[in-house]
């Protein structure tokens, strides 16, 4: 039954999930928490989310509520814990320090799980993954289909200046090509857009999302991300208990595929969009 429960599930999240189980498993065993955050919200019958602006994570609502992907994950949290919900905006600069501070009791704001983030607080098993995607002119690039058909000399690929990791995956995959880099994404696409570069590359969901709009002029070749990120909810450390609650809240709505059809609401759909302010 396992095996045909696992199988459902798409194989980089279900291997990030158990990878994550079994990490911080090991981690848990050498911790005692003094008090349990999870026992706590119970007795307050709140939970206090900590919470950045993202999209389309979350977003201020045409009536100013706050609305979303973490939106979704942290009602449903609180909705199965038979508690309210408090989410507390919080810059995402100061995020984990607020965390420590009491502020709230857990972040749910698509934290990717780094080393360095992990000596701070215990991430659970990942929730959602983001993807690098590219999204490529018709034109010029219509019968593109792999990594290497982008790999040529002639081949120009915009990306944002400063964005490392995604700098860090053209110079890897596409060495041959010719990265042209703008002071941000929009000067990036308008080049594809314009003609003057074959694709574009950006964190989804912005590359879905442009094809969506420009579905005429834009295509999505490639059949697979080209780096894909761990996004988890993020704790205070040594609480084994509160831990344990969330690790198993996210495998039993992966497993009944909840997760994963909010995700596709919110990141590959445009459904939602006159919810929201234009830009």
């Amino acid at each position: 039954m396992r095996r045909r429960l696992l199988g459902s599930i798409a194989p980089a999240l279900a291997a990030l999930i158990l990878a994550g189980l079994l990490g911080h498993g090991t981690e848990a065993l050498a911790q005692s928490a003094t008090s349990s955050v999870i026992d706590e919200i119970k007795t307050r019958g709140l939970l206090r989310v900590g919470i950045s602006l993202f999209m389309p994570r979350a977003m201020r609502a045409k009536d100013g509520k706050l609305v979303g992907f973490d939106v979704d994950v942290a009602t449903k949290v609180a909705e199965d814990l038979g508690v309210k919900l408090e989410l507390v905006q919080t810059a995402w600069d100061g995020i984990i320090p607020a965390l420590y501070f009491g502020r709230f009791d857990v972040i749910i704001s698509g934290m990717t799980i780094t080393p360095d983030r992990n000596l701070s607080v215990n991430f659970t098993a990942p929730y959602a993954t983001d993807d690098l995607g590219l999204v490529a002119s018709r034109k010029l690039a219509g019968d593109f289909k792999t990594v290497e058909d982008f790999n040529k000399p002639g081949v120009k690929l915009a990306v944002r200046r400063g964005a490392a990791p995604t700098i860090a995956v053209v110079r890897r995959l596409f060495p041959k090509a010719t990265m042209l880099e703008f002071d941000d994404d929009n000067q990036a696409l308008a080049d594809v857009l314009g003609g003057k570069a074959h694709g574009v590359l950006s964190g989804e969901p912005r590359p879905t999302f442009w094809r969506l709009d420009n579905p005429d002029t834009l295509v999505q070749p490639l059949d697979r991300p080209l780096l894909v990120n761990a996004r988890a909810i993020a704790l205070r450390r040594g609480d084994v208990d509160t831990l344990n609650f969330f690790n198993n809240w996210i495998l039993v709505h992966t497993l009944n595929g909840w997760l994963k059809e909010r995700h596709e609401y919110w990141f590959k759909s445009r459904k939602w969009v006159e919810m929201v302010p234009k830009p």
